[in-house]
């Protein structure tokens, strides 16, 4: 069998699906390796900073791998802003679609919102509202994307800083997105990591 019978979805058998869902499980095991793709494009978009767009992802992920985050942060810090190639206006909303799947509730959650939270550093140069993360205050995991935009973010813009190459998060990604979706122990709804662990930290500085 190499495609369908069906040319309309509801003419389809059970072979017919069963079928698709061989070719889904194995495309969706490759997810990671295109994600990694879709990264070196970010070196093309969004010009004027002082680093490119995989400048600065790379250089979020590597502030939150030296800050000893776990595995969950770190691959969110490199993808948080991979939507701005295809959706530069809900970026942050692209790329939490991305991760939700296959990282904790938390990282997903504060990837989603870091678009609001940024404003505070520059939306007031527009005219605009710094604070539009205040609605967000109540929520559980408002510190955590917080400390992520002060940390990891909004500091990523340095072309002196010593950031580590894609290849260094090559098996962080492909691990992260092996899990299987949406894993009641992956999300782990409503549980909280610090984004750094000071010990983990010292000795990823001596590595």
């Amino acid at each position: 069998m190499e495609h369908v019978k069906f040319r309309a979805m509801k003419d389809g058998d059970r072979e017919d699906y069963a079928f698709l869902a061989e070719h889904e499980i194995e495309y969706a095991s490759r997810t990671g390796e295109r994600l990694l793709k879709a990264m070196e494009e970010l070196d093309e978009s969004l010009s004027g900073y002082q680093v490119t767009r995989l400048g600065h992802s790379l250089q979020s992920a590597t502030r939150a791998w030296r800050d000893g985050a776990d595995l969950d942060w770190v691959v969110s810090a490199l993808l948080h802003d991979i939507g701005d190639i295809y959706a530069p206006y809900n970026h942050d909303e692209y790329a939490a679609a991305i991760l939700r799947p296959f990282v904790r509730e938390q990282c997903a959650w504060t990837v989603e919102k870091h678009g609001d939270f940024q404003k505070l550093y520059y939306m007031h140069h527009y005219d605009g509202d710094p604070n539009a993360r205040d609605q967000y205050r109540d929520h559980p995991y408002f510190k955590d994307c917080e400390q992520f935009c002060e940390r990891w973010d909004q500091a990523s813009f340095d072309p002196e800083y010593e950031t580590l190459p894609l290849d260094f998060f090559r098996p962080m990604v492909d691990e992260v997105f092996g899990r299987k979706a949406y894993d009641p122990l992956v999300i782990r709804e409503g549980s909280r990591e610090p984004l750094a662990d000071d010990a983990l930290a010292k000795e990823r500085a001596k590595a």
